[in-house]
């Protein structure tokens, strides 16, 4: 091979296709896909599509599902309410969504992208499935965008952009649904609008930028915003599985003839048809190898395994494998590492559902009130104060009282019974009462119990102060 062949070869690598030579945007036009992979990715979008509709409806103790609400600080996941006291557990589980990422690309690629990222599903599964559609497939959008303003042109426009406006307004509400909250989305939208300034303007903006991205950002976000993509360079190697050509199967191109011996003309499988690039939502020649654009949404291998039917060839020029399957003509296996980074993987999420599992009912913090120190009572005990404060993290009121657990002691309340509101707190005092002979020095270590009717919901440790001895 030639230098400048050379050269020209890896020419791809010098732009992506969304843009052209001289900087402006090159609009793609991908072919309707159809396949079996793109039935299956249909069948999960439908699910998680269905689910994102619904969940911010479905009750669970009186609470939503999901909700998301950073104005409030306050966040709902299968009906159990995190505040931000649960921070720790926001960090566990963003370190662990991190190392999950990590992980999972490193075996198994850009899969996330191609079958669940809500990106795509709305892309290609929603906004895309309408054009095709109105305007048919990509040769008549092509031709349909080169002609001039007619009145066919004028109607399949002004329809697909009604519906596509109206499916950002849509998505937009729920946006604001899942931030919220239903009753208070309901007020937004059912009061004056000059009572919801603020969240009319959000929803605007919000409908704005989803139709922006829909109708004609569309995959930029993919290889311009999104970092995911560029984060394949670290993450992905020789062994990673992705969507792939096989170049040795695959190499020398050739347009097929019939009758033809290829093998002896030094031609591959591959018949330089180009079915792969016309589906690809991104505009990227995969055989050209792994790139930044491919989102691994599997319509190349759908596309080139239907030519490879009508030709006879055996399917699988373009599939789910590494690098060094290919280079080694191995069938794809499940690894040793594979085992090892889905067995780590297992235990990440295994150990983050544990903590929310055991996460408590209630939160407490009892300090010794700062500045004192402790007072005989008439019965010639010794008395510290206390302060506290306890959040209730459920969907329930409360009843609150505590309980010393280590000592033969008493509490005695400042204030009347405590009743904690679902998602609130409360702060108050009282004091722990001790008889002498129970110290075991100036400071004695004091568990109190917080209980919330007979069950226990917290426990603080705390000291209790008493005379030098």
């Amino acid at each position: 091979m030639g230098l400048a062949e050379e050269v020209n070869r890896d020419a791809f690598r010098d732009s992506i296709a969304t843009v052209d030579e001289e900087g402006k945007r090159n609009w793609i036009y991908p072919k309707k896909p159809q396949g079996r992979y793109y039935k299956w990715r249909s069948y999960v979008s439908y699910v998680l599509l269905a689910f994102f509709f619904s969940a911010p409806f479905i009750k669970i103790g009186g609470e939503p599902l999901i909700m998301l609400n950073v104005i409030d600080r306050k966040f709902v996941f299968f009906g159990q309410i995190f505040w931000p006291q649960d921070f720790y557990l926001f960090v566990i589980g963003m370190i662990t969504m991190i190392v999950f990422i990590i992980l999972f690309t490193v075996i198994y690629g850009r899969l996330f992208c191609g079958w669940v990222c809500p990106q795509t599903i709305f892309m290609e599964m929603v906004f895309r499935k309408i054009e095709y559609w109105i305007e048919g497939d990509f040769r008549k959008q092509r031709k349909l965008d080169q002609m001039k303003w007619n009145g066919e042109k004028i109607r399949k426009k002004t329809l697909k952009h009604a519906i596509f406006f109206g499916l950002s307004f849509i998505i937009s509400n729920l946006f604001l649904i899942y931030i919220i909250g239903d009753h208070d989305w309901f007020s937004l939208v059912s009061d004056h609008p000059r009572e919801h300034v603020g969240g009319l303007t959000s929803m605007v903006i919000f409908t704005g930028v989803f139709y922006g991205v829909f109708s004609k950002f569309r995959e930029q976000v993919c290889t311009v915003v999104c970092p995911y993509g560029r984060l394949q360079g670290v993450l992905l190697d020789s062994k990673s599985i992705v969507v792939a050509y096989d170049f040795v199967r695959g190499e020398k191109r050739g347009r097929f003839k019939r009758r033809e011996d290829r093998e002896e003309q030094g031609k591959g499988d591959c018949i330089d048809c180009h079915a792969c690039v016309d589906v690809c939502p991104t505009g990227i020649d995969i055989r050209n190898g792994t790139q930044l654009e491919c989102i691994n949404c599997t319509a190349c291998i759908d596309a080139c395994d239907a030519i490879m039917d009508k030709v006879g060839f055996d399917r699988g020029l373009i599939r789910y494998a590494s690098e060094e399957n290919i280079r080694e003509k191995k069938e794809f296996t499940f690894t040793s590492r594979m085992f090892a980074y889905t067995g780590v993987l297992g235990v990440l999420v295994g150990v983050l559902l544990m903590l929310f599992a055991f996460r408590t009912d209630a939160e407490a913090t009892i300090l010794r009130a700062p500045g004192t120190i402790y007072q005989k009572t008439e019965d010639g005990r010794l008395s510290n104060l206390y302060q506290y404060k306890v959040i209730n993290k459920t969907n329930e009121e409360l009843p609150i009282h505590f309980q010393i657990e280590s000592e033969h002691g008493e509490i005695k309340m400042v204030g009347k019974d405590l009743v904690v509101k679902k998602g609130e707190y409360i702060e108050g005092a009282f004091f722990i009462i001790l008889d002498e002979s129970e110290l075991d020095g100036m400071k004695t270590k004091v568990e109190v119990g917080v209980y919330g009717g007979d069950r226990r919901l917290d426990v603080n440790t705390t000291s209790f102060i008493g005379p030098i001895k």
